[in-house]
């Protein structure tokens, strides 16, 4: 058995609506013939039957006869003990008449039927044209009279319109034909040019977009491809510069190590300085740690896998817990620090190490972005529901170009490729908003060139006495 094979949608749509069209216009057109002929048979025998009446009050008288069926240019039968008369005027009927095997069976017929069914199309063989016979027998033991009537006209008038009817469902069939062909286009098109921006895509392509007018499904789709394709594209730029810059950051402390310890393999460097470029070695192994730390941090987080182990605790010891592992640097650089707490105690329901790690991200990025002498203000502010925790710098600033960037993976807003205190791999401030959405919370940014950086975010407070929920633990895509 063939089976037939549709790759496309739009040959598939293409044939459902002709074989669901197609049939439809058929059965129409037909039933417009069916119709037709049904009313030109309706008038036929509503002729027939008039003139058998009459017949019937004239049976015996010939003349009588012979002038209804002229009138009615039709063949009269009259059936009376057995005997058949006929009349008729138009020699056409004195083929039928002459059949001698169609009386016969007729007379059969009368004899061996209590009636013959009203309204009878029959077909005489050797008859020239279509014949409708139609009976009439008032009362048991009258005379049966039997009018037949020539169909032929309405035969023709069916054929016509059927004719006409195939015509129309034939250039109906076209026209949807065409209109299918043209509507299914108008709808896949956007589907295979979005296809192929795909495939664009794929190729690392981001240059294509989607132009379709209008507002339907196909438009907002097309407007949510090209939204895509620019957060691919920011993305793959980043990720470039992302490699850049680790390659040459990473490259270069190894480079600079290998050659301090092949210097003092070697007996370049004096073993009484061995001391100071080993601290040099390890300052650098210590920075390359903590990168590939972050990256594995962000790894973890992006895959998802990530659980927020909730607890109660006091944020504000938190904060000052954290500061005192920054005393060194605050120092080294001269930084007022300048701590405020709304409550002495503010108690918030998260997961302590995670935040822990957010505070140090924000406080360490402000420090090393704050020029000698400046200032450092962190503060908690209570409200009913939630907690805002707020670390402010006065140093250098954040462009307001990068602003809107500032917490995308891999971005760094000082561009420079060489290793300094202050460039670091992008990745410490898109770990700390991933932490506060784990949590359900927000983190905002305020900065301007020159005026300093503000961030702020979001802690749900909790009573002191809050027991841990549902084991202490919530995915931390939740």
């Amino acid at each position: 058995m063939v089976r037939f094979r549709f790759k496309t949608i739009f040959s598939r749509m293409l044939f459902l609506q002709c074989i669901t069209v197609f049939p439809l216009l058929l059965i129409t057109g037909l039933t417009i013939g069916l119709v037709s002929r049904r009313q030109g048979l309706s008038m036929e025998r509503d002729l027939l039957l008039e003139t058998a009446q009459q017949a019937f009050g004239s049976v015996g008288q010939d003349r009588e006869l012979l002038h209804f069926a002229q009138d009615s240019d039709t063949f009269i039968q009259i059936i009376e003990n057995d005997s058949v008369k006929g009349y008729y005027t138009n020699p056409l009927w004195m083929e039928v008449a002459a059949i001698d095997e169609e009386q016969t069976r007729l007379q059969e017929v009368v004899r061996r039927a209590d009636r013959l069914p009203e309204g009878t199309e029959r077909f005489f063989f050797g008859s020239p044209f279509p014949i409708y016979t139609l009976y009439v027998q008032p009362e048991e033991g009258s005379a049966l009279i039997l009018v037949h009537g020539d169909i032929s006209a309405q035969n023709a008038a069916f054929s016509q319109v059927m004719t006409w009817t195939m015509a129309i469902c034939a250039m109906a069939a076209f026209v949807v034909l065409l209109s299918s062909y043209y509507v299914s286009k108008r709808i896949l098109n956007p589907f295979v040019e979005m296809n192929h921006m795909v495939q664009c895509y794929s190729r690392g392509d981001f240059s294509q977009r989607i132009h379709l007018p209008g507002n339907d499904e196909a438009a907002q789709l097309g407007r949510s491809f090209n939204e895509m394709a620019d957060q691919l594209r920011n993305l793959e730029q980043t990720r470039q510069s992302f490699v850049a810059n680790v390659s040459h950051e990473l490259r270069s402390p190894l480079t600079s190590m290998k050659g301090f310890l092949e210097a003092m393999m070697d007996g370049t460097i004096p073993p009484e300085d061995h001391e100071q470029y080993v601290g040099i070695v390890l300052s650098e192994t210590r920075r390359m740690t903590a990168m590939v730390n972050d990256l594995l941090d962000l790894a973890r987080i992006e895959s998802g896998i990530i659980t927020v182990n909730y607890e109660v605790f006091d944020i504000n010891e938190l904060i000052r817990r954290t500061l005192i592992t920054f005393e060194a640097r605050i120092s080294e650089k001269s930084i007022e620090l300048d701590v405020r707490f709304a409550l002495e105690q503010c108690f918030v329901y998260a997961d302590s190490n995670q935040i822990s790690q957010v505070i140090r991200n924000l406080v360490d990025n402000a420090i090393k972005y704050s020029p000698d002498g400046s200032k450092l203000f962190v503060s908690t502010y209570a409200l009913r529901k939630e907690v805002h925790v707020t670390i402010r710098d006065t140093g250098v600033g954040i462009p307001a170009e990068d602003v809107p960037h500032i917490f995308d993976r891999f971005y760094k807003v000082e561009k420079a490729h060489t290793p300094s205190p202050q460039v670091g791999s992008g990745l410490g401030l898109a770990i700390v908003k991933k932490i506060i959405e784990a949590h359900g919370q927000s983190i905002t940014v305020k900065s301007a060139r020159g005026k300093g950086t503000q961030f702020t975010f979001t802690l749900e407070r909790a009573n002191p006495l809050k027991r841990v929920t549902d084991g202490g633990r919530k995915n931390g895509n939740q």
